[in-house]
């Protein structure tokens, strides 16, 4: 039960912004999530509910590691598997249980972490009149904090759903969602999918 200082406003032009739910990181992917599976039918039930609303976003990495610059070329140095001169294409399709939803959802493909690494996305949520962005996916810690601290500096209102992030990582989680709570209140709301389906009913 929330107190009324934490009480959500209503949710309002908004879109679902689902991040990287892709077979790369999926259980027997090379970038294995296992919690990825406890959250799918969660993310898939928000998704069924705003299809229309909803933006999937997936990690596409460097044919190979010298297509990247700096950092990003060591790092797929060292992952020279996941590059699609290695990987399988598939691997980096969405899952099966969200993919059905596209269309009307719709993919942006992203070179980064953050969905605002494609920049197209920002000037796309902007011409919609959007100021809220509803946040799901993978990883916690990862490409989800790296979107959320984007969507924050471009203004945008962000609203967590809790029950439906995943990590590799339970202490990266855990702690994202304590930072969350305790320095972007404000800017940053957290609910359940359950809440999420009383506060944004457009």
């Amino acid at each position: 039960m929330r107190d009324e200082s934490s009480a959500v406003s209503p949710i309002r032009q908004a879109v679902h912004l689902c991040i990287d739910m892709q077979n790369i990181f999926a259980p027997g992917g090379l970038w294995e999530t296992p919690w990825m599976e406890n959250v799918l039918p969660t993310i898939a039930s928000i998704a069924s509910r705003y299809q229309a609303r909803t933006i999937f976003t997936r990690f596409i990495t460097p044919q190979d590691p010298e297509d990247r610059p700096g950092q990003w070329r060591a790092y797929f140095q060292r992952w020279r598997e996941a590059t699609r001169s290695r990987v399988a294409p598939s691997a980096l399709d969405l899952v099966p249980a969200l993919a059905r939803y596209v269309p009307p959802a719709a993919i942006i493909d992203k070179p980064a972490y953050s969905a605002f690494s494609n920049s197209s996305l920002a000037g796309l949520l902007i011409d919609k009149n959007i100021s809220t962005i509803v946040v799901t996916g993978a990883e916690t810690d990862v490409c989800v904090l790296s979107t959320v601290l984007s969507a924050v500096d471009l203004g945008f209102r962000v609203v967590i759903v809790e029950d439906a992030l995943c990590s590799s990582s339970d202490v990266g989680h855990d702690a994202l969602m304590t930072m969350y709570r305790t320095r972007f209140h404000g800017q940053v709301d957290l609910v359940t999918a359950e809440e999420l389906a009383e506060f944004w009913r457009e």
